[in-house]
């Protein structure tokens, strides 16, 4: 809530999570098999069958007549939930593909790094998702676009002390941050979970958070609670090494790099 629709290919490594026609998530392309989300988005139906990744694509509808988002469909083939995943705490998952996705102008992977401590305070990180514009709405109204927002990443002193009076500071972990504006109207909101929140530096894109939890939807001193992925790097770098089906997956995982898209930030 709070931000723009998007434009195709500004954030190629975004994806659809998608149970079927019922229910949906964010991801993040991190390889040709791997997608990064949220764990609470497979609580209840963990089997890897029952859904698909939609890459490439801005609309959370798409024409039923466009080939091209066919061919960019995959099926998944596994659900890795973190081991301690319990509701809000340690809210991360690995889905490997069942096949390789092919690269495009459109279709990238994003980089992450064992360390984001640079990113703290950082105003002009950007978070993308489908979900609701107002907190009170229950679907995404049409055109059902993409969209992203500036958020402001926010030390934990500051996010403990935010949420103490709503929910106690223990729920605020080393493992997870606090994005969006204090004045509050810029956040994530139902729809966004799993997505990936995105920051740039030197002409390279980081995924530095995953949408994860928050309470109400951009009120303010509530800002929305990521995962933070650096906290992850070695279990997302073990699981991607130990599953490897090929060369490209078990490579380590800082070799993304090579593969990163470069973009210009736009304000």
């Amino acid at each position: 809530m709070g931000g723009v629709e998007s434009g195709r290919g500004r954030w190629p490594w975004q994806a659809l999570v998608r149970l079927r026609k019922t229910k949906y998530c964010g991801g993040s392309l991190l390889s040709r098999r791997w997608v990064l989300s949220a764990a609470h988005c497979f609580d209840r139906i963990p089997d890897a069958s029952k859904w698909t990744v939609q890459l490439g694509e801005l609309s959370l509808r798409p024409p039923a007549w466009r080939l091209q988002t066919y061919r960019n469909r995959y099926k998944v083939k596994d659900v890795i939930l973190y081991p301690d995943w319990r509701r809000v705490s340690h809210d991360i998952a690995l889905l490997r593909l069942a096949s390789s996705v092919t690269y495009n102008k459109y279709i990238q992977p994003i980089c992450v790094l064992s360390s984001t401590f640079m990113f703290e305070h950082r105003p002009d990180c950007w978070v993308t998702g489908w979900g609701i514009l107002f907190e009170d709405q229950t679907t995404l109204p049409p055109p059902y676009s993409l969209r992203e927002a500036q958020v402001t990443v926010l030390n934990n002193t500051r996010c403990r002390y935010l949420f103490s009076q709503v929910i106690g500071p223990s729920k605020i972990h080393d493992y997870v941050f606090c994005a969006g504006s204090e004045e509050g109207g810029v956040d994530t909101c139902k729809g966004d979970s799993g997505g990936p929140l995105v920051c740039d530096q030197d002409g390279l894109w980081y995924q530095v958070g995953i949408v994860s939890w928050g309470v109400g939807c951009g009120r303010p001193n509530r800002p929305g609670v990521y995962t933070n992925v650096s906290a992850y790097f070695h279990w997302i770098q073990m699981q991607m090494s130990r599953s490897a089906l090929g060369p490209e997956p078990s490579r380590p995982l800082l070799l993304a790099l090579l593969w990163a898209h470069r973009l210009l930030r736009t304000a």
